[in-house]
């Protein structure tokens, strides 16, 4: 079974990963080429609304600080081996909105415990041929977040995720693209980056 091309965005809450990344697989499919969009969360919105639901802040206040991060680094996982095994089945170019470095950073922020212990784990998970981190400052990814009405993020939260990302001994490896730019000037820079990674590929094309 062929190893198969993963491109990964990645970046703070608010930076545009998600949409990038719908966007990038559909422009993909339009050149031709056999991409497909995988979302690799943890679950926090869900965990969040049962929170609220049960009278309590957010998961993290609902489930404490030992069992979240597991929940949350569980779930995770489960998505991300869900990836690889479509991807691997059907072929596709995984267009990555989140990889494993992402709940490294999310539990780097929080300080919780047990960080190495999840990253050996997640070391089982292919590193992606193009990692593209969406550079974008607290200010205006708050501002994004705010906008999209969906949840909340605090200022101090947001610059904490963003050291940490920049900490990760990987970081030099990624491709660091201008998140405070326009949609349009981010897909053109982000088009440029996967390209690399897709003509790595064999086998990507449709048949026509």
């Amino acid at each position: 079974m062929a190893r198969p091309v993963m491109i990964a965005l990645i970046g703070v809450d608010g930076s545009g990963k998600t949409t990038q990344a719908k966007a990038l697989a559909e422009r993909l499919r339009r050149r031709g080429v056999r991409a497909r969009y995988f979302e690799n969360a943890g679950g926090r919105p869900l965990w969040n609304r049962l929170a609220r639901a049960l009278g309590r802040a957010d998961g993290v206040a609902l489930f404490g600080r030992t069992v979240y991060p597991v929940l949350e680094a569980t779930v995770r996982a489960a998505a991300m081996a869900r990836t690889v095994a479509v991807a691997r089945l059907t072929g596709r170019v995984a267009v990555l909105d989140r990889w494993t470095w992402c709940q490294d950073v999310i539990m780097a922020a929080r300080g919780d415990r047990g960080r190495r212990v999840v990253r050996a784990a997640y070391a089982v998970f292919p590193r992606p041929a193009v990692v593209c981190f969406l550079a974008t400052s607290p200010d205006v990814a708050k501002r994004r977040v705010t906008a999209r009405g969906i949840d909340t993020e605090e200022l101090a939260h947001l610059c904490a995720l963003d050291a940490a990302y920049r900490a990760l001994p990987e970081f030099g490896s990624f491709v660091v693209l201008d998140g405070d730019a326009t949609r349009d000037e981010v897909a053109t820079a982000l088009d440029a980056a996967a390209w690399r990674g897709v003509k790595k590929g064999p086998f990507l094309y449709r048949r026509r």
